[in-house]
């Protein structure tokens, strides 16, 4: 199959894009250029001066198969996905049957292999059933396919059983990603503590329920010489945590959600549970630390934490409904609408942020628009302004507080090894 992406631009520097065509041949590309003949390609996609990326790569999403398929399945998640232009996912293991065997692996990679459009990788957890202090056989899941080992969704509360982990996770050369959260500073907290939890009446979650354990696990990580990665970092003392680790020669990296780069705590309009995360919203100091942590590479990347749920679970209060939003179809329209259009990253920046920097810190053969690479490729619609629409989500998931936001960047094709998989008007293809 030979295909042509014809009339495209690409990034050559900043916010500076130059015309492109990209001839693709057996899932690769094999030449970029500014103009070739149409004859004897099997397909033609004519970009129509649109911005031509790497496929955008998620290394933080939730897709609930097994056990959750009425929040999310592998097929509508990364259908999700590939409409808002990632063509690479890694997907968190706190499902049921937690995938925390080579065998329970196996069956969900083959779950993958049969209803995936995009590109799927499956984290393994950290600890037997996520929540237990029993290790997992790290080198078994590594060989059945694991990306990496996380119990995202809790963190792991036993700094010895965190350091065994990072121990093995060293010896097995894996990355340990780490949802960081200490239970005992929890105290019943359902969103930031700060005046808007004091306002409505709710319990707060403090900063050093997360900070606090990302110091412990920094210190871990010099010890045993792991790759310590933080999912979702939300505060500002955890970005100093993470800065001054940097510093000290710890192999750490970390990643950021935008809607803790573009909400607050203050944004919160009453007890709604559409607007429940974890971590939860927090205050404008940390929001602004987010932000000067990824211009100075403290922060390594952006990720969605694409966490869909059951419409009625979350359409409760703050106290019963669950935690989480999604995220897949808008993340980088989010961001190239209120960052780059303003002027506070460049186009080049936020792309790397979400396509070559998280394939660089996991050693993903993805985000990378080069001769040679595998053509996993976006096209976005930088010009034309859409409103986000719940209800034409493809993810199972509506649960979002940007419902009838207006952005611009909207997906017009998403090709994964050279295949065409979404079409603006067409769908899933």
């Amino acid at each position: 199959m030979k295909t042509l992406i014809k009339n495209g631009k690409i990034i050559a520097d900043g916010d500076h894009c130059i015309p492109a065509e990209i001839w693709i041949e057996d899932g690769i590309i094999q030449a970029i250029g500014t103009t070739f003949s149409e004859t004897g390609f099997d397909q033609v996609i004519d970009a129509k001066q649109q911005l031509i990326t790497p496929g955008l790569v998620d290394v933080h999403v939730h897709f609930r198969e097994p056990g959750f398929e009425y929040k999310e399945t592998i097929k509508t998640g990364s259908m999700a996905a590939a409409r808002g232009g990632f063509t690479t996912v890694c997907a968190m293991p706190n499902l049921n049957p937690v995938p925390d065997t080579a065998e329970k692996l196996q069956q969900v990679y083959q779950r993958i292999q049969e209803d995936a459009v995009v590109n799927v990788l499956q984290y393994a957890p950290i600890t037997e059933e996520l929540r237990s202090e029993v290790l997992t056989d790290q080198k078994a899941l590594k060989e059945a396919g694991a990306f990496a080992f996380t119990n995202d969704g809790v963190g792991v509360q036993t700094a010895g059983t965190m350091y065994l982990a990072m121990k093995e996770a060293a010896k097995n050369q894996m990355a340990l990603v780490a949802h960081t959260e200490d239970d005992s500073l929890l105290f019943g907290g359902v969103m930031h503590a700060g005046k808007r939890a004091e306002e409505l009446g709710l319990p707060g979650i403090l900063s050093a329920t997360e900070a606090s354990q990302i110091a412990r696990d920094v210190l871990l990580a010099e010890e045993t010489g792991a790759h310590y990665h933080v999912c979702h970092v939300s505060t500002k003392e955890s970005v100093r945590v993470i800065r001054e680790a940097k510093q000290a020669g710890i192999h750490v990296t970390a990643e950021v959600s935008p809607h803790h780069l573009l909400l607050i705590d203050e944004d919160i309009p009453g007890d709604e549970g559409f607007w429940k995360m974890n971590p939860p919203l927090r205050g404008r100091a940390d929001r602004e630390a987010l932000i000067e942590g990824l211009l100075d590479g403290t922060i390594d990347c952006i990720a969605t934490d694409h966490a869909p749920h059951g419409y009625d679970e979350k359409m409760q209060s703050f106290l019963k409904a669950p935690f989480g939003i999604v995220g897949s179809e808008y993340a980088f329209q989010l961001i190239y609408t209120h960052f780059v259009k303003t002027g506070r990253f460049t186009l080049q920046q936020a792309v790397a942020w979400m396509t070559e920097k998280p394939a660089e810190i996991f050693g993903l053969k993805a985000g990378k628009l080069m001769v040679g690479a595998p053509a996993d490729l976006a096209i976005f619609d930088l010009e034309t302004a859409y409103t986000v629409d719940s209800d034409q989500f493809l993810s199972k998931g509506k649960n979002t507080p940007f419902n009838n936001w207006p952005l611009y960047g909207d997906t017009t094709h998403t090709l994964v090894n050279g295949k065409l998989v979404w079409q603006k008007g067409r769908g899933i293809l």
